[in-house]
C-alpha cells in the first residue's frame, strides 16, 4: 500500500459520490422548484402536495438509475481493494 493511496481513494470516492448523487439532487431540485411555483401560484400550502412529488421522483430515480449506481460503486470498491492489496 503506497502512501498516496488513501488520498487518491478519497478523491475518487468524492468523484463517484458526485456522479452518483448528482442526478438525484438535480431531479429533486427541479421537482421541488416546480412544486414550489405551483404552490405559490395556487396558494395550496399542504405539506403532502410538496412531499409526494419529491417522493415519487426519488423512487423513480432510484428505480431507473439503480443498476448504473451499483455498477459505479462496485467498480470503485473493486479498484479500492485492488489498490489496497498492491495490484493497482
Amino acid at each position: 500500500m503506497s502512501t498516496d493511496l488513501p488520498s487518491s481513494l478519497m478523491r475518487e470516492g468524492f468523484g463517484v459520490l458526485a456522479s452518483v448523487g448528482g442526478p438525484f439532487v438535480l431531479a429533486l431540485l427541479v421537482v421541488g422548484l416546480l412544486v414550489g411555483l405551483l404552490q405559490a401560484a395556487t396558494q395550496i400550502n399542504d405539506p403532502a402536495v410538496g412531499f409526494l412529488p419529491k417522493l415519487v421522483t426519488g423512487v423513480l430515480m432510484a428505480y431507473f438509475t439503480g443498476p448504473w449506481i451499483l455498477e459505479r460503486l462496485s467498480h470503485y470498491l473493486a479498484a479500492a481493494f485492488r489498490g489496497m492489496s498492491g495490484q493497482m
